[in-house]
């Protein structure tokens, strides 16, 4: 059975590629998926786009968390 759209709230990730300071944070939005579904995906690392090896910096739900994630860390 197909979930209504406005269930869905798009969930943001924060993460490095690897545990090295020097890493580079990437933010990744899952817009089909809820956040029990991206926090089982990370524990399985089923998810595409985050290697296995990936730190998780932050999870937000909301429209909100992408564009203060981007303040946060993309323009520093």
């Amino acid at each position: 059975m197909a979930r209504n759209k406005s269930y869905n709230y798009p969930t943001t990730i924060v993460f490095r590629n690897s545990n090295r300071k020097n890493a580079k944070v990437k933010i990744k939005t899952y817009k089909t998926k809820n956040i029990d579904e991206v926090i089982e995906g990370l524990e399985e690392n089923t998810l595409s786009g985050i290697p296995e090896n990936a730190e998780i910096l932050e999870l937000g739900v909301g429209k909100r968390f992408l564009e203060d994630y981007k303040n946060q860390y993309l323009n520093c």
